[in-house]
C-alpha cells in the first residue's frame, strides 16, 4: 500500500518533468483479420490486443473485439470521435454531444456506453491505462480529450474484463491506441454545412513528430482545435413542429366505437401536429386561484383577451389552426454550441536496446452551451398578482371585482427575462511516465504512473431569486404615485417592482434584480501506479508454449463538486444541488495464463486455454475477485471458435457513494385519491384504502396537482455493495483460403448484471408504499412526506439501491472482402448486431417482474452499416449505409396495461447514407469533399430530435464538409 506522503512525491515528480517537456466502419473489422500483404511477415510478432496483457503472435483475439483504424476514423470528416463511434451497433448514443444537454453539467460532453447498459459500465483506456473521468463522481471518459490525430486504432471488446483491466470493465472496454513514434507533419482542416438550417463546424489539426539520438528517441506535438454553432429545434424544418396527443374522441370529433376499445384503428389517443399546452404561456396565462378556470391570456400592453383554445381541445392542449398553444419547441437545442482545444505531447527514448523510457503530457479544454427552457411558474401559490397590484390593466381590475377575486394566478414562460443558459468548462491535464521493455529473453515489463486531473466550472445563467421575484412582482403606488416593490424591507434592499402581464413588459432593471448567475466546480483527481510483467513462453507444453501475465496496480480517485453557495440553498429556481466530496483507493494483484492444451489433432489445429483472476481491496466496499475463463479453438486454419465466461464486478462510484442531497422534480399521481382507487378490484382497492388511512389521508380525497411536477430530492448511499456481472461470448471466425481477402465472424453475447445500482422510480416509491400488504410501516413510505392539511404529497426522496437486475443478449455480426476490381481496389465491410434481449428487473428478487425492451426504441432489434471503399491511384470513394430497424414506442409492459394507447405506435426502418470522394496528390495535399446523410433522410415519425433518443436519428439533415490535409 503507497502512503499519502509516497502519492505526493511521485505526483510532484510528474508535474516536473512534464514542466520540462472515409468511412467510419470501411475499416471495422475483426481483430483477428491479417492483412494479405503482412501476415505472413508479421507471423512471429508478439503483439499485445485487447482482451489480454499476454503477448500473442498475430493479431488473434481471445475475446470478440472490433477494430476501427485510426485513419477510417479522421477520414469520416467526423468532429468529434465519440459522434462517430456512436453509430457503432454495440454503442448506445446516451451522452454523444448531440443530447449531452439532457441533465445538469453535462453539455459538451460524449461518452461511451457499450450495449447501453451505462456508462459507468464501459471502461475506456488509452494505450491499455486508466484515463481521469470527465463526469464528476463517475469513471466516464469524455472522448473529447483524446488527440484524435494520434489515434492509430480503436478496439472494442464485448463482455466483462473486469479480471484483465478492473472495476468498471461490465460491459466491456474501450481502448484508444495512440500511435507510438510520430515522425513528420501532419496538418487538416474541416468546414461543414448544414443543407438544412445555419448549423456549421469546423476542426483544425496539427502535429509533428521527429526522431532524435540517432533514432532512439521520439518526441512529437499536437494541436487540435474545433467547433461548432447551436442549432436551435425552430432553426430546422424537421424538428419545428410542436405535436401533442389527444384522446381519440377530441382529435377526431366521433366517438369510439366501444367493441374498437383494442383495436389500432381506433387508438386511445391520436398525436396532431401543429399542437400544444395552452394552460401556460409566455405572454402569461390568467387562472381563477379557486376554480382553476382559464380567465384569458395577457397581451403585451398588459391587456387581456380570451384564449383561444380551436375546435381540438381536450381541456390542456389544443391544436391548430389558430389556438393559443405555447410552442416548446422554441426552447430546445438538438445541438449544442460547443468548442474544444487539444494540446498533447509524447517523448520516448531508448534508455539501453531492452528498456524504452516513455513520458506523456495532455491538457483539454471543452466548453458547452445548453439553453434550455426560461425560468416558469405555473400554478403556483408564489405567482399571484393582487388587486391593487399597480401594472394591472383597469379592464382586468374590472373583471377581478366582477368576479370577486382578491387576487389572480398567471401561468408564465418568462421568455422576456431570458432562457437559462448553462455554460460547462472543462479543463483536463493527464501526464504518463512509464518504462518499458525486456528484462530478459523471455520476460517484458511496463511500469508506469499515471496522474489526472479534471477541473470543471459550470455557469448557470438567468437564474431566478425566488425571494426578488416574490417581492418584484407584488407591485404598488407608494404615496408619490410611485410604482414601487410592497415591502419596505425588500426597498431597502433594491427590490425594483417587476410587471410579468405581457410577454416583454419586465423592465431590464427588474430583470436584473430577479436574477443571478450560479457557479458551481468540480475536480476530479485519479493517481494510478501500475507494474505488468509478461511472459509468453513461461513454459513449454507438448501443445505449444505457455503465456503469462501479472502485476500490481494502486489507484486513488477522488471527486469534489462545490455547489453555488446562494443557489445551494434553495434560494434560486436552479435546483438545489449537494455538494459532493469522496474519494476511495484500491490495490490490485492479477494474472492471466494461455495454455496450449491440444495441437496438429484431427478437428484440433490448436486449443487453447485462457484465464485471468484479479484480486482487489477497495477502500469503500473491502475485497472483490473477478475472474475469466475461455476457450480457443482453432479447428482448421480457415475455421476458429471462441469461448469466454466471466464474473466482472463494479465498485460503486464516488457520486453513488458520497453524492449530497440534490434536488430535482418528477411527475408522479397520487394513488391515494378517490379516482385511483376505483380503478382497482375489491382486493387492491381495500389494502390501498387502508394504507392511505393509515398515513391521515381521507376518505374522499382528490389531489388538486394530479400527474404534477412534485419535489424531489436524491443523494448518494455509503452502504452500496459492488454490481456484479456474469458474462458468456460464444463465436466463430471464419477466413477461406478459397476466397482471398474474405473474413467472417459471428458472435453471441450475454451481459447478466446482478446487484445493479439503480434508483427506484418516485412513483414506484409512492405504488409500493400504498399497495404494500403488511402495512405502511415500509422503506418506501418513509420516504414519502405528506402536507398534514391537505394530505398532498409534498417531498419525496430517493437514493441508490442494490436492488435491480439486467440481462442483455445478443449476435454480433461482422464480414470483411477485399478484392481488386475496374483498376483499383474494393475494400468492402458490414457489421451489424441482433438484440435478443434487453430486460430490465426493477427488484431482482422478483423474476416475474422485468421488462423487455428488444425492439423498443432505444433497444433496436436489429442495426448495422454497409461500408464500401474503392481506391484507384490517388482517387478514393467512400460509401456507408447505415439502417436501424423499425421499433416499437411502447415497452411490453406498458401495452399490457394499454394494449392501443396511440395512433403511433412504431417507427419504421431507418436507413442513412453517407458518401465521400477524395484526391491525394504527389506533394503530400489531399482534398476531400464528403456529404453525411446523402439523401436527407428525415427524423421518423413525431421524433422531436431532443432527449433521450435525440442521438440515434440524424437531427441535422444532409451535411457537406470539405476536407483539405498536408503531410510531409
Amino acid at each position: 500500500m503507497f502512503t499519502n506522503s509516497k502519492l505526493s512525491k511521485a505526483m510532484r515528480l510528474a508535474f516536473a518533468f512534464g514542466a520540462a517537456s472515409s468511412m467510419l466502419l470501411a475499416g471495422a473489422v475483426s481483430a483477428q483479420t491479417e492483412t494479405e500483404d503482412t501476415a505472413e511477415n508479421e507471423a512471429v510478432e508478439r503483439i499485445q490486443v485487447t482482451g489480454s496483457r499476454i503477448l500473442r503472435e498475430g493479431a488473434i483475439a481471445p475475446s470478440p473485439v472490433t477494430v476501427i483504424s485510426g485513419e477510417d476514423l479522421v477520414n469520416t470528416g467526423a468532429m468529434n470521435i465519440g459522434e462517430v463511434l456512436n453509430k457503432l451497433p454495440a454503442l448506445a448514443t446516451t451522452f454523444s454531444l448531440a443530447n449531452s444537454g439532457r441533465f445538469i453539467g453535462t453539455a459538451g460532453v460524449s461518452l461511451l456506453d457499450l450495449r447501453g447498459m451505462g456508462t459507468d459500465r464501459t471502461l475506456v483506456l488509452v494505450d491499455g491505462k486508466r484515463h481521469v473521468a470527465s463526469s464528476p463522481g463517475t469513471s466516464s471518459v469524455d472522448t473529447n480529450t483524446i488527440p484524435s490525430a494520434w489515434i492509430d486504432r480503436v478496439e472494442i471488446i464485448t463482455g466483462g474484463a473486469s479480471a484483465v483491466y478492473g472495476a468498471d470493465a461490465v460491459t466491456g472496454v474501450v481502448n484508444f491506441v495512440l500511435k507510438k513514434d510520430i515522425t513528420g507533419l501532419n496538418v487538416s482542416a474541416i468546414k461543414g454545412f448544414a443543407d438544412n438550417s445555419s448549423y456549421q463546424n469546423e476542426k483544425y489539426t496539427f502535429s509533428y513528430g521527429q526522431d532524435f539520438a540517432e533514432g532512439r528517441g521520439n518526441a512529437a506535438f499536437s494541436l487540435e482545435y474545433n467547433s461548432q454553432n447551436s442549432l436551435n429545434s425552430l432553426d430546422n424544418p424537421w424538428t419545428a413542429t410542436s405535436y401533442a396527443a389527444f384522446p381519440y374522441a377530441v382529435a377526431t370529433g366521433q366517438a369510439r366505437p366501444a367493441d374498437q376499445v383494442d383495436s389500432e384503428a381506433f387508438p386511445d389517443r391520436i398525436t396532431l401536429p401543429n399542437a400544444g399546452y395552452y394552460l401556460i404561456s409566455n405572454q402569461g396565462t390568467v387562472w381563477d386561484p379557486f376554480t382553476g378556470d382559464i380567465l384569458g391570456l395577457f397581451n403585451s400592453d398588459s391587456s387581456m383577451r380570451d384564449v383561444y383554445a380551436g375546435p381540438i381541445d381536450d381541456g390542456q392542449f389544443c391544436a391548430s389552426p389558430g389556438c393559443d398553444f405555447l410552442n416548446l419547441r422554441q426552447y430546445s437545442e438538438i445541438q449544442p454550441k460547443f468548442e474544444r482545444f487539444n494540446y498533447n505531447f509524447k517523448v520516448n527514448y531508448d534508455v539501453t536496446d531492452d528498456l524504452n523510457a516513455y513520458f506523456e503530457a495532455k491538457y483539454s479544454k471543452t466548453e458547452g452551451e445548453n439553453i434550455g427552457q426560461p425560468f416558469f411558474r405555473f400554478y403556483s401559490g408564489a405567482n399571484v398578482i393582487q388587486r391593487d397590484n399597480a401594472f394591472l390593466d383597469p379592464a382586468v381590475g374590472a373583471l377581478m371585482d366582477e368576479m370577486d377575486l382578491p387576487f389572480i394566478g398567471v401561468n408564465k414562460m418568462y421568455n422576456d427575462i431570458g432562457r437559462r443558459l448553462e455554460e460547462n468548462t472543462r479543463e483536463t491535464t493527464r501526464f504518463v511516465v512509464g518504462l518499458t521493455g525486456d528484462i530478459s529473453d523471455d520476460w517484458s515489463m511496463d511500469l508506469s504512473f499515471v496522474y489526472g486531473k479534471s477541473e470543471i466550472e459550470r455557469v448557470n445563467a438567468a437564474n431566478v431569486i425566488l425571494a426578488n421575484y416574490a417581492n418584484a412582482i407584488d407591485a404598488v403606488f407608494d404615496d408619490a404615485g410611485n410604482i414601487v416593490c410592497r415591502s419596505e424591507a425588500a426597498r431597502a434592499d433594491g427590490c425594483v417592482a417587476a410587471n410579468i402581464m405581457g410577454d416583454g413588459a419586465i423592465s431590464q432593471q427588474a430583470i436584473d434584480y430577479v436574477t443571478t448567475t450560479s457557479i458551481g466546480t468540480s475536480e476530479i483527481e485519479q493517481t494510478v501506479f501500475n507494474a505488468t510483467f509478461t511472459n509468453s513462453a513461461i513454459y513449454e507444453l507438448p501443445a505449444g508454449m505457455v503465456g503469462f501475465a501479472g502485476g500490481l496496480e494502486y489507484r486513488d480517485e477522488s471527486s469534489v463538486t462545490i455547489e453555488d453557495p446562494f443557489a445551494k440553498t434553495g434560494a434560486t429556481f436552479f435546483n438545489a444541488l449537494g455538494e459532493t466530496d469522496g474519494s476511495y483507493d484500491v490495490t490490485e494483484a492479477f494474472f492471466e495464463l494461455s495454455v496450449p492444451l491440444l495441437a496438429d489433432v484431427f478437428l484440433i489445429d490448436t486449443l487453447v486455454f485462457d484465464t485471468a483472476v484479479r484480486y482487489a481491496d477497495y477502500s469503500t466496499i473491502g475485497d472483490a475477485t473477478s475472474w475469466k475463463l475461455g476457450l480457443d479453438w482453432t479447428i482448421t486454419p480457415e475455421l476458429r471458435a471462441r469461448f469466454t465466461l466471466s464474473e466482472a464486478i463494479r465498485a460503486p462510484n464516488i457520486d453513488e457513494l458520497f453524492s449530497g442531497q440534490s434536488q430535482s422534480f418528477a411527475g408522479v399521481d397520487d394513488k391515494c385519491k378517490v379516482s385511483e382507487l376505483d380503478l382497482l378490484a375489491p382486493e387492491g382497492r381495500a389494502i390501498r384504502a387502508a394504507n392511505c388511512a393509515a398515513l391521515g389521508v381521507p376518505a374522499d380525497f382528490d389531489s388538486n396537482y394530479d400527474a404534477a411536477t412534485l419535489e424531489t430530492l436524491v443523494g448518494g448511499n455509503p452502504g452500496l455493495l459492488p454490481e456484479e456481472s456474469k458474462s458468456i461470448t460464444a463465436g466463430i471466425v471464419y477466413q477461406p483460403e478459397w476466397l482471398e481477402g474474405f473474413s467472417f465472424t459471428a458472435d453471441y453475447w450475454e451481459i447478466d448484471i446482478e446487484d445493479t445500482i439503480s434508483g427506484i422510480g418516485f412513483q414506484t416509491i409512492i405504488d409500493r408504499c400504498v399497495d404494500s400488504p403488511t402495512g405502511v410501516n415500509n422503506q418506501f413510505c418513509a420516504l414519502i412526506t405528506r402536507d398534514p392539511a391537505t394530505s398532498e404529497i409534498t417531498l419525496i426522496r430517493g437514493f441508490a439501491l442494490n436492488i435491480a437486475r439486467s440481462l442483455n443478449s445478443g449476435v454480433d455480426f461482422e464480414f470483411g472482402y477485399d478484392f481488386d476490381a475496374l483498376g483499383g481496389r474494393f475494400n468492402t465491410s458490414f457489421i451489424g448486431t441482433y438484440l435478443i434481449e434487453s430486460k430490465d428487473y426493477p427488484f431482482q428478487d422478483e423474476p416475474d417482474n422485468f421488462t423487455d425492451f428488444q425492439g423498443v426504441l432505444g433497444d433496436e432489434t436489429w442495426q448495422g452499416s454497409i461500408s464500401i471503399d474503392y481506391k484507384y491511384n490517388d482517387w478514393v470513394v467512400a460509401w456507408n449505409t447505415r439502417f436501424i430497424n423499425g421499433v416499437e414506442l411502447y415497452s411490453p409492459t406498458s401495452l399490457a396495461a394499454n394494449p392501443n394507447p396511440s395512433n403511433e405506435m412504431r417507427y419504421g426502418s431507418y436507413f442513412i447514407t453517407d458518401a465521400s470522394v477524395g484526391y491525394n496528390f504527389e506533394n503530400g495535399v489531399g482534398l476531400k469533399l464528403g456529404i453525411d446523410n446523402l439523401f436527407n433522410r428525415e427524423l421518423p415519425g413525431t421524433t422531436t430530435g431532443t432527449g433521450a433518443g435525440s442521438a440515434i436519428y440524424d437531427n441535422i439533415g444532409r451535411f457537406a464538409y470539405v476536407q483539405a490535409s498536408y503531410k510531409f
